[in-house]
């Protein structure tokens, strides 16, 4: 009995249960707004007055130095973490697979030119480098103007993290692509006419779709990490607008005096790349046609 990559992955208990935690976190971060009309509080207003206040109606899981709900400002940097992770792990993948699909397909000069990029980029130190270039003022890089610092310093993290990135689906992809491009229906297809754009885009992209895909889904964890690590440098997501970086930076002083500011974000970034990954390794087990035989 043939059994779907999908009957396998709902087999797969660790991979069932991230996925409907990380369903569970962008769902409350998305309900954001409704949550803070429903208590009365807004992520950015200010009480001097009840600094590091405990558990309460209003402030469920307390205040923060300035008195804003720390619940709140937990939803709202979740929508910026995870969006900052999805968004460039997709772009990551959209630049390695422009990258590695014609250099595993035309091989020759093209494979070696593209290969060599590659390995100058992985070859690059990574932290250092995007250190470098968010410390470079957002009007440098043409990225002020109209935008408003938010989106400015959202744009801006997406952008270094993926020019950075791209090199792990690069290589995946062409490996993946050398192992497709002899099948025999990309030989047929070549025998009918079709171009190579077609090719490379209708009949091997489809067959390579599962392992960009794992791979996709395991660099969303180390792309809110990056970014947690660029926040606790100062150079992430910029406050007002808060990620869970940043306010685990804010909190490193607060470890002593008022340990949940850092225990909460520092929490949710755990738990979020763990799902991550165990997901990720669920997916890759369901999409391995070697795995039928060990499930069934």
């Amino acid at each position: 009995m043939m059994v779907t990559p999908l009957a396998r992955l709902s087999r797969h208990r660790a991979a069932m249960a991230s996925a409907g935690l990380l369903v569970l976190l962008a769902v409350a971060s998305l309900l954001a707004p409704l949550v803070a009309a429903a208590l009365g509080v807004e992520a950015d207003s200010q009480d001097l007055f009840n600094r590091y206040g405990g558990p309460s109606w209003p402030h469920p899981l307390g205040t923060d130095e300035l008195g804003r709900d720390v619940l709140v400002r937990l939803l709202y940097g979740g929508r910026v973490s995870l969006f900052v992770g999805l968004t460039a792990a997709l772009v990551s993948a959209g630049l390695g697979t422009a990258v590695g699909l014609p250099a595993g397909y035309f091989g020759g000069r093209i494979d070696a030119v593209l290969m060599r990029l590659t390995d100058g980029v992985i070859a690059l130190p990574l932290l250092p480098l995007l250190i470098v270039l968010a410390a470079v003022p957002p009007e440098r890089l043409g990225l002020g103007g109209a935008l408003d610092p938010a989106t400015v310093g959202l744009l801006r993290i997406v952008g270094l993290v993926a020019l950075v990135g791209w090199t792990t689906a690069a290589r995946l992809v062409r490996g993946a692509t050398l192992a497709t491009r002899r099948l025999d229906h990309i030989r047929a297809a070549e025998a009918l006419g079709a171009g190579p754009l077609r090719i490379m885009l209708v009949h091997i992209l489809p067959n390579i779709a599962g392992p960009l895909l794992v791979a996709t889904t395991l660099s969303v964890g180390n792309v809110i990490l990056l970014e947690s690590a660029l926040s606790f440098l100062g150079l992430g997501i910029q406050p007002p607008l808060p990620s869970w970086g940043n306010m685990l930076t804010n909190a490193q002083e607060l470890v002593w005096t008022a340990p949940a500011l850092a225990i909460f974000p520092g929490l949710l970034i755990f738990v979020t790349v763990m799902a991550c990954n165990l997901f990720g390794d669920g997916l890759q087990d369901a999409l391995d046609p070697r795995s039928v035989s060990r499930r069934t």
